[in-house]
């Protein structure tokens, strides 16, 4: 663990902006290279100061400093994930303070029993308070409209609580010496009544392994670690803006029980050509005058490829033609909408006399004044 930045500077923990300043300029002053050349103790402090001053002078890194410590200022550190592991960490602590509590819905009438009495039923299958599911979590994914369409595979970089490597989830050193629990003597519950009806409950000292070792170092005895994993997904075609893809089991671990889900929450960027309303979509393709005129074979792009398209012969700007099954994929009703392709036509810009006089001939040919309805 590093030295802490205050002490590094000299101040208290709610020194003001100011006074930190005038402590890192008295302490570098002090401590400079060009002032203690050759020094490489005067190097290593200059450095130890600088790094303080970095932190501490800039308001958003010192939050997160107070908060998180060093690790708050680490690459791609998610505040939000880090204070959700706090939070998790704290009812990790008072579960195992006190065990046996159930934290969730009712599954049977043993679980009313064992939530007022601290006890399970011998034998009986249902989920004990040593065990729950894993957390689910949610992680935004931003990708562009093509890659919504296509559907793809890719691998994410994701923060969240993953199994601790050290003990691979179970809490115990492993290079502790590992004994019978002498609370249970090694059955992993206890008996709590007698008679016809015969209960028992998990042993709280060995949270029902029935064997003891010191607490892993790593975690804490908790078996779960807050860190970075690489988990490949697949993106499914035709997803769409706020659309959420699950991932089965990778969300947070659970206790003796399975992990939760992870649910990618997916933002789609604009396309420059592309337009999706719904299950359709929209283009905008130019023709030329000729095109529009005489009518014509086009080829446009499409999701699938390139597509050979007719245009109808007296075609105008803003004519719209309909391309079925051309469209997105729905999730929902597995079938693709349509392509509407918006026709524009292009002029030629040119000061060329023929074609200038060409231009004016065809003027003789609008039948009616091309600018009749527009009126405010």
């Amino acid at each position: 663990m590093g030295k802490d930045f205050y002490e590094v500077l000299g101040v208290s923990k709610n020194a003001s902006k100011e006074d930190i300043k005038k402590a890192y300029r008295k302490l570098a002053r002090k401590w400079h290279p060009d002032i203690n050349p050759g020094n490489k103790e005067a190097e290593q402090k200059f450095k130890e100061i600088s790094r303080a001053y970095e932190c501490l002078g800039n308001e958003e890194k010192r939050k997160l400093y107070d908060e998180f410590g060093e690790d708050g200022l680490k690459s791609g550190f998610d505040a939000e994930r880090a204070r959700q592991y706090q939070q998790w960490s704290s009812f990790q602590q008072e579960r195992q303070t006190h065990a046996g509590q159930e934290f969730g819905q009712y599954h049977s009438y043993e679980d009313i029993f064992g939530d007022l009495f601290n006890f399970s039923t011998e034998g009986t299958p249902f989920k004990t308070a040593t065990s729950f599911r894993g957390r689910d979590i949610e992680h935004d994914m931003t990708i562009d409209l093509l890659s919504a369409l296509k559907g793809f595979t890719t691998e994410l970089s994701i923060q969240k609580m993953k199994q601790c490597p050290e003990c691979n989830g179970s809490g115990t050193d492993p290079h502790s010496p590992i004994t019978s629990c002498p609370n249970c003597g090694g059955s992993g519950c206890l008996n709590v009544a007698k008679g016809p009806l015969h209960f028992t409950r998990t042993c709280p000292e060995c949270q029902g392994k029935g064997k003891r070792g010191n607490n892993c170092t790593q975690c804490d005895g908790s078996g779960q670690v807050y860190g970075t994993e690489r988990i490949k997904v697949s993106i499914p075609q035709g997803v769409k803006e706020g659309s959420k893809v699950r991932v089965a089991g990778k969300g947070e671990p659970g206790l003796n029980s399975q992990s939760g889900d992870l649910y990618l929450v997916i933002h789609v960027t604009p396309h420059p050509l592309l337009k999706r309303e719904g299950d359709n979509l929209y283009m905008e393709v130019p023709v030329t005058v000729r095109e529009a005129m005489a009518g014509s074979t086009i080829t446009i792009p499409t999701i699938d490829g390139p597509v050979n398209v007719k245009v109808p012969s007296g075609s105008q700007t803003g004519q719209t033609l309909k391309l079925k099954g051309r469209g997105a994929f729905s999730t929902k009703t597995k079938q693709r909408g349509d392509l509407l392709v918006k026709l524009i036509v292009k002029v030629p810009k040119t000061d060329n006399k023929e074609i200038l006089e060409a231009a004016e001939k065809m003027d003789n040919f609008y039948r009616d004044d091309v600018r009749a309805n527009i009126k405010l």
